[in-house]
C-alpha cells in the first residue's frame, strides 16, 4: 500500500519547532485533531530505540487510544523515524529556511479506515501543531 504525505509551512526556526514537535510537555498541548480531543500525557525518550507514548483521549471521556512507537532515526533539527508496535513506519522531516521550516509527514496507512480520513486527521493534527508553535513561540510572519 503507498504512504500518505501531509505537510506544513511553519513561520518560525527549525531549532524552536524541533523543540516542540518532541518536548513531552509541548507535546500535551498540540496532540490532537480537533478541539474535542486531549493529550493527557506523553512520554518521549528521543533516541534510537527510545521508544513514545501519547494518550489521546476524548474531553467527554467517551474514547481514548494510546499513539506508540520506537525511534528508528534521529538526525536533530532534520528528521526522525520511527516504527507503530503495528509495524507501520513513521518519518518525519524538517526543512528549515531562516525563520520559515516545512515540516513533513510520511506514513504507512493502517487498513481500518479509509486513506483520505487518516490523511485528514494526521494534517488536522499537523495542522494543530503549526497553530500552536505560531502562537506559544511567535509568527515570524508577522
Amino acid at each position: 500500500m503507498e504512504q500518505i504525505h501531509i505537510k506544513a509551512t511553519i513561520h518560525h526556526n527549525v531549532e524552536t519547532i524541533w523543540n516542540a514537535y518532541t518536548s513531552a510537555e509541548d507535546i500535551k498541548q498540540w496532540n490532537h485533531a480537533t478541539p474535542d480531543w486531549h493529550c493527557t500525557q506523553a512520554i518521549n525518550d528521543l533516541r534510537v530505540g527510545g521508544k513514545f507514548s501519547h494518550r489521546m483521549e476524548a474531553k467527554n471521556g467517551s474514547l481514548g487510544f494510546d499513539f506508540e512507537g520506537t525511534y528508528t532515526e534521529i538526525i536533530p533539527f532534520q528528521s526522525i523515524a520511527y516504527t507503530m508496535p503495528d509495524g507501520r513506519t513513521v518519518t518525519v522531516k524538517f526543512d528549515g529556511h531562516r525563520n520559515l521550516t516545512d515540516v513533513s509527514v510520511t506514513f504507512d496507512p493502517e487498513n481500518e479506515n479509509p486513506i483520505d480520513m487518516q490523511r485528514n486527521g494526521w494534517q488536522a493534527i499537523l495542522t494543530n501543531f503549526k497553530n500552536y508553535v505560531e502562537r506559544t513561540y511567535g509568527n515570524t510572519n508577522l
